[in-house]
């Protein structure tokens, strides 16, 4: 667009997958994830950019410790805000754009002084969980610090609104997709579910600038995200969630846009990815046009790694055929570590300025891959890799795994064997150190077992649920769910023989695999009911631990299993529960009296129970309690058979307070027998019978009014 000068020009810092918090209990590596990231905070500040956009896993954890919140509050507070103005103006209806108590960006908030705003999206390390769906960056954004767009509150049904920011002439749409589970992904928009809005008027003088956070690769058949799944119409897509730094933008010539890959500012993994420089980069934009100005972190941990083959090194190669070789061979491989040592310094101190060079290096990161498969049957005395480690202790970081032996693999037609109980040497010594994805470790494992019930794909996600996300109730909800589908398919065939059980049971799993590979399969999410006001956390600890507070499925809170319906509620049971356990009140009727007075007194019992059941605080929105004072206690002798329904039966609880007339409100006590045999002196013995221990305190009398003196006249009840 001619014409255009430096003060149309947006310059925005653009990183990605900071993760702060990885490996913060290491006594070497702990700082290393918030030291990078206050870096890239400070170059934002240094090189004066208009706005800070970050692209998911700002955070290594979903549940940040404090150090970690603590150190990135402090470096976004000492680099981001400041009393110079933002010249960043937002066309968009800025409500759609961010969610929550503050839905506006933060430099626009009159009572905050930001110079310089972050832009970000979630990741799959800091991702939204628990009670109210919230992510670390929302604690960021209500505290004014970072503003957090991109949200995906349904992944079924993807919609993807910009922000509209101008700058002079300048305009530019930013779309931000945060991360949502690839397979799902991958469905939804095969499935047309993701729908993208662009600006109305003067689509032509935009510049579109996508964020995400996916599989760039293709990991598995549908474990990624496609370029071609996203809309031609994007002029840049900044990609995180890799962490191989391809900071130079790649043109797709079928799409027609750029992608750039900024990769981590820390390395998570002993990975070649991980060996390349780490950069970041300012991306300056000028109408429709764009440039890229890579910048080297400075305060990364030196990373080398080297891969060796032992039949081809010429030093070695005959060692395989002599005896006792080990110090030999272990010599040779020091030295190669050595080597590696100095090479990391050495560009470490070229990359520092002159008065940072004279400071104390960092200990490096080394890793030396061995295969040492030796052919003509020979074999190489390899030394334990840990004790091969230690040998470095004071001149690497990482101590405890520099080297990693490994053989040649097998021809991929593994032969299944049924009876095995362990996968593979070679897969476990390479799963053992290099993978950090719980779903590899499990499914390898898994396939060298012979499970006959419970799928091998949702086992895997289930156990991945555990380790990564902390849900303490994911393995438990899996087997719940999957006894319980595989128990209704058995029930549903028709005269199955006892030889054809295992072949159901069997091909009913293959199924169930092949629908959660489809993403056909939703995870069943756990709930946890309301904290009863009597649990002291502090003595009876967490209430979301306790197997009592968790809502295994949907199935189960609605009473679906017909076993709940016989067995008798608690004392303090929830209203819902007491509902569904109502059908075993007629077993509770007194055997019927000689006299006619003591029927009358029968029937009066027994309404009293029914109705005693449902007063819970949950029946309040479906109906009125306690809002009826004028009804009398002597309303029971309607015939008892009619059952009324729960919400109905609920104004029952002002006609036991006139029964009760001055004494305090008793509770109920479900593990005494309900009533025993009619008194001849009616209701008064039996409440003349309760304990002090049944007696309940005061707290319990606001929840009752009190009802009027007189009770001859006739309740009203409408029948349904």
């Amino acid at each position: 667009m001619p014409g255009l000068t430096a003060a149309d020009t947006i310059r925005i810092l653009v990183a990605t997958d900071s993760h702060v918090g990885y490996n913060e209990r290491d006594h070497i590596r702990g700082d290393d994830s918030w030291k990078s990231f206050h870096e890239v905070m400070c170059l934002a500040k240094e090189k004066d950019v208009d706005m800070v956009l970050l692209a998911g896993d700002l955070f290594h954890e979903n549940k940040p410790s404090r150090k970690s919140m603590y150190q990135v509050m402090r470096s976004l507070r000492m680099n981001c805000l400041g009393e110079k103005p933002c010249q960043l103006e937002v066309l968009s209806d800025m409500s759609e754009n961010f969610q929550g108590a503050f839905n506006h960006v933060n430099y626009e908030d009159p009572d905050i002084n930001i110079s310089m705003p972050v832009f970000s999206i979630h990741g799959n390390h800091d991702d939204p969980s628990g009670e109210g769906h919230f992510a670390a960056l929302d604690l960021l954004q209500v505290s004014g610090l970072v503003n957090y767009f991109g949200r995906t509150p349904e992944s079924d049904n993807i919609q993807i609104k910009p922000v509209l920011l101008q700058k002079g002439n300048t305009k530019l749409a930013l779309y931000g997709m945060s991360n949502v589970r690839d397979e799902r992904l991958f469905r939804t928009f095969r499935d047309g579910k993701v729908k993208f809005f662009q600006p109305g008027t003067q689509k032509e003088d935009w510049f579109n600038l996508m964020t995400v956070h996916q599989n760039h690769h293709s990991y598995t058949e549908t474990g990624y995200l496609p370029e071609n799944f996203l809309p031609e119409f994007l002029d840049l897509v900044v990609w995180g969630h890799e962490h191989e730094c391809l900071i130079d933008p790649k043109y797709n010539p079928e799409m027609n846009f750029h992608v750039m890959q900024p990769g981590s500012s820390v390395a998570t993994s002993l990975m070649p990815g991980e060996a390349v420089p780490k950069h970041v980069a300012i991306l300056s934009v000028t109408g429709r046009d764009f440039k890229v100005e890579p910048i080297r972190l400075k305060t990364i941990r030196p990373f080398k790694m080297k891969e060796i083959v032992l039949s081809e090194e010429k030093e070695i190669k005959d060692l395989a055929k002599r005896q006792d070789h080990r110090a030999e061979l272990t010599r040779y491989l020091m030295g190669i570590v050595d080597e590696l040592i100095d090479q990391a310094i050495e560009e470490w101190r070229e990359i520092q300025d002159d008065d940072e060079a004279e400071e104390e290096v960092p200990k490096p990161l080394i890793r030396l891959r061995v295969e040492y498969s030796a052919p003509g049957g020979g074999n190489y005395d390899c030394e334990n890799p840990q004790r091969f480690s230690n040998r470095f202790v004071e001149k690497v970081a990482n101590t405890n795994d520099v080297v990693h032996f490994y053989r040649k693999k097998a021809s991929a037609s593994r032969k299944v064997n049924s009876a095995a109980e362990m996968p593979e040497e070679s897969v476990l010594a390479q799963l053992a150190v290099d993978s950090v994805r719980i779903e590899k470790l499990v499914r390898e494992f898994l396939e060298a077992q012979n499970l006959t019930i419970l799928p091998q794909n949702s086992f895997g996600d289930a156990v991945s649920q555990y380790v990564d996300k902390d849900d303490k109730h994911a393995m438990e909800v899996f087997v719940h769910d999957s006894l319980k589908s595989q128990r209704k398919h058995l029930m549903g065939v028709d005269q199955a023989e006892e030889g054809d059980i295992m072949d159901n049971v069997d091909q009913y799993r293959l199924e169930q695999e092949a629908l959660f590979a489809k993403g056909a399969l939703k995870r069943t999410k756990t709930k946890v009911k309301p904290k009863p006001a009597t649990w002291n956390s502090d003595d009876d600890g967490s209430w979301a631990d306790q197997p009592i507070a968790t809502i295994v499925s949907e199935d189960d809170e609605q009473g679906g299993d017909d076993d709940a319906a016989s067995t008798v509620a608690p004392a303090k049971g929830r209203g819902k529960a007491a509902a569904t356990k109502k059908a075993a009140a007629p077993v509770k009727k007194a055997a019927p009296a000689k006299g006619g007075r003591g029927k009358k007194k029968a029937v009066e019992e027994e309404s009293e129970d029914e109705d005693i059941l449902m007063i819970d605080d949950d029946d309040e929105e479906e109906s009125p309690l306690f809002v009826k004072p004028s009804a009398p206690a002597r309303a029971s002798k309607k015939p008892a058979a009619r059952k009324a329904s729960p919400a109905k039966r609920a104004p029952a609880a002002p006609r036991r307070a006139a029964a009760a007339k001055s004494q305090t409100q008793s509770k109920l006590d479900f593990s005494q027998p309900s009533f025993s045999q009619p008194k001849a002196n009616g209701v008064g013995k039996k409440m003349k019978d309760l304990s002090d221990d049944e007696i309940d305190d005061d707290d319990d009398d606001d929840a009752f009014e009190p009802a009027p003196s007189t009770a001859t006249v006739r309740p009203t009840r409408s029948r349904r």
